[in-house]
């Protein structure tokens, strides 16, 4: 029951009875400061449970971040949403260059870069006919305006019509006649009601089956047309992982991209994609490729890159060779060696116990990058050698020389003017071995050079006789006639002839004469140098030597003079090599359709181990089996010019130069450095041994009083 209050109370208090119930176990009094501590002690420890909860949950989120799992699911939607991004701008790009200049624009760019006028003015013609067709729809568009306003108006007539005719059929329902207005339109409305079904039911199969092709659009023109970012890239194609896989087409265009060249970094970003003229294929040990580069980015640029192409392709500059194929300008050529494989060892050389060989047919030399045999031509050939010391110039010479020794008929001849060892063990097979830089050396290095001059003349006679001007020398007419038989002459250090004061100019007259004629007769010339320039070596013979090696260069200059002119600029270059590592490895040009990369066979010769003189033993034996001895050479094969002068003079006391050229020739018919010799050479040669040119009636003469008084000093001299 409710107690009433009394109206005048404005609210009645109830009490309730205090508890007796409940006991107090523990109490303290504490004063105000002790309770705000007690209370910041209490809110220390909930943040501190807050924080621990805090870090609980980062530690979980930061461990699900760095899942392998979490971090690929990442990388591919990145990787999708940057795909799609990038196609969109591809597609606008390329609408926008379709609907504008934007396209011819950019290739009058390049082709101005390029330099390349032509181009430039053809390209600038096809923009303005653009321009022209382009103005010519916006007037065509203008001229048809009132025609679109007349339609315009005949449409909204059309409308209006209907409209009216909508209104009549509903005051027609209105007053009943429903039956009678549905009647006509009956079929009109079942076509209207099939096509909302067809439009329902399959358009969003349609719209959604539209959608998913353009996202697949976009998806391949963003993939094909950009390079993917570090952050999006799968896990086994990031940077610095993955590169030491096959050099197939994507790492061949990872690696270009990561070229560092401008011009192929604008055409990348403007979506060019690489044409493959040859994909990349396995060949020997190695892989080949061929693509075509984009506009104002040539063969030579990526040429000149080498060592960052090779990096990127985990290979060294030697393993990477980035070439231009003479009929095919702007494709890069790519042969990409296994790792390591140029620094293997070479197979030893196949003639090297057992064998013969065939001056016609060549020698085993070298092997390719690819790792197929060589065969060097001694027939119609000659050589141009060249390498800083230390190199590996011998190793293909002893190969050259071993191999023509393995054949009876081959005569071989050397001048070495230094001083070494290269060509001592093969001495015992040699018909002369002159091997020195003095005056002698130089003076029957001459000697021999004049020689040929005449033996290269006197063989074309003799073929000549034997069948005409087309006559070719064979094994059979070199077997048949002594005369005919085919000649190996090397020229070693050769720079000391050339560079000669005195002999240097006429030289490489007679070294161009010889070398230019010698092939067709069955004479190869060798010529060795480790200075490959202007002045040491003459430019004629770099042109006609049909089998031109450079080992390792130190410049592109003389890389060319001995490759010729713009091979650095085309990739074949030798100053990539590195004497003392790549040993035998060489650049060369002649030995196939294309110039390339060689490794020389090593016959050794050193401290324990003597390869060189077994060939030379076994090389003799064929010789007497033919019938054809070989005698050891002489250290050094000269004659006494100025006791055959004075022979050659009798009792004239100042014959004319002219007549005792021909004297000696009388005198010494069989030496080769008098057949050629003219009054004018002969009165130089013997100024250079102290008789002074004489004149008399307008002609040079020799004074036989002066080279009786030289001859006297140099006996002096000797005693």
């Amino acid at each position: 029951m409710t107690e009433e209050r009394r109206p005048d109370e404005l609210a009645r208090v109830h009490y309730l009875p205090a508890r007796t119930d409940t006991e107090v176990v523990d109490a303290e009094v504490v004063t105000d400061e002790e309770y705000a501590a007690l209370q910041r002690a209490k809110a220390a420890a909930r943040f501190t449970g807050y924080r621990a909860d805090a870090v609980r949950v980062y530690r979980g989120v930061k461990t699900v971040a760095g899942h392998d799992r979490t971090k690929t699911a990442g990388r591919v939607l990145g990787r999708e949403v940057y795909y799609l991004g990038r196609g969109a701008v591809v597609a606008v790009s390329r609408v926008w260059q379709a609907k504008t200049n934007a396209g011819l624009q950019r290739d009058m760019r390049e082709a101005r870069a390029a330099g390349d006028t032509a181009l430039y003015l053809e390209i600038q013609a096809r923009a303005e006919q653009a321009r022209e067709h382009r103005h010519r729809r916006r007037m065509e568009l203008l001229t048809k305006g009132p025609k679109a306003l007349v339609t315009t108006l005949a449409v909204s007539v059309a409308v209006v019509a209907g409209l009216l005719l909508v209104l009549g059929l509903v005051l027609a329902v209105a007053q009943g006649d429903v039956d009678i207005v549905l009647a006509p339109i009956k079929g009109a409305i079942d076509a209207i009601t099939w096509t909302y079904w067809l439009v329902v039911t399959w358009g969003f199969l349609l719209l959604t089956a539209a959608g998913v092709i353009s996202i697949a659009a976009l998806r391949w023109l963003g993939k094909h047309h950009s390079t993917l970012p570090a952050w999006a890239a799968p896990a086994d194609t990031e940077p610095g992982r993955g590169r030491d896989v096959v050099p197939d087409e994507g790492a061949i265009v990872a690696a270009l991209r990561a070229l560092g060249y401008g011009p192929l970094n604008n055409a990348f970003k403007e979506g060019w994609s690489p044409r493959w003229v040859s994909a990349t294929t396995r060949v020997g040990r190695g892989y080949h490729t061929q693509l075509l580069l984009p506009r104002a980015v040539p063969v030579e640029e990526i040429a000149k890159r080498k060592n960052v192409l090779a990096h990127n392709l985990l290979r060294k500059p030697v393993e990477v060779w980035p070439t231009e194929p003479k009929e095919q300008p702007g494709v890069l050529d790519l042969w990409v060696a296994d790792q390591g494989i140029l620094t293997e060892q070479v197979a030893p050389w196949p003639l090297l116990t057992e064998g013969e060989c065939d001056y016609f047919k060549g020698v085993p030399v070298a092997v390719d990058a690819r790792g197929d045999q060589i065969i060097g031509r001694l027939m119609a050939a000659n050589y141009l050698i060249a390498g800083i010391m230390g190199s590996g110039k011998s190793s293909l010479v002893i190969c050259l020389l071993l191999g023509a020794m393995l054949d009876p008929l081959v005569d071989i001849a050397v001048h070495v003017l230094a001083y070494n060892v290269d060509y001592d063990a093969m001495r015992p097979r040699l018909s002369s071995l002159v091997k020195g830089d003095e005056e002698e050396h130089i003076e029957a290095a001459m000697e021999t050079l004049r020689g040929l001059v005449s033996e290269v003349s006197e063989r074309g006679r003799i073929l000549e006789e034997l069948g005409g001007e087309e006559a070719k020398l064979t094994r059979e007419i070199a077997a048949r006639d002594p005369r005919m038989r085919p000649r190996v002459v090397v020229f070693d250090e050769v720079h000391e002839l050339f560079t000669h004061k005195k002999h240097g100019e006429e030289a490489k007259e007679l070294a161009l004469k010889v070398t230019k004629k010698a092939r067709k007769t069955g004479i190869t010339l060798l010529w060795i140098t480790p200075d490959a320039d202007a002045a040491s070596l003459p430019r004629g013979i770099s042109k006609t030597a049909s089998h031109r090696v450079a080992f390792a260069i130190n410049d592109h200059q003389g890389n060319d003079a001995i490759l010729g002119t713009g091979m650095h600029k085309r990739g074949y270059s030798a100053t990539t090599l590195v004497a003392g590592e790549d040993v035998g490895t060489a650049m060369a040009a002649g030995f196939a359709k294309t110039p390339g990369l060689i490794r020389a066979f090593y016959v050794r010769k050193e401290k324990g181990v003597d390869e060189i003189t077994p060939v030379v033993e076994r090389a003799l034996a064929l010789g007497e089996d033919a019938g054809i001895s070989a005698t050891a050479a002489p250290a050094a094969v000269t004659r006494d010019l100025l006791a055959d002068v004075a022979a050659a003079l009798g009792g004239d006391d100042a014959p004319r130069a002219t007549d005792v050229a021909a004297r000696l020739r009388e005198l010494a018919p069989r030496w080769q450095g008098y057949q050629s010799l003219t009054g004018e050479r002969l009165a130089g040669q013997l100024e250079g041994l102290g008789v002074k040119r004489g004149a008399k009636d307008g002609y040079t003469v020799v004074r036989a009083a002066r080279v009786r008084h030289a001859l006297a000093e140099r006996e002096v001299d000797d005693q």
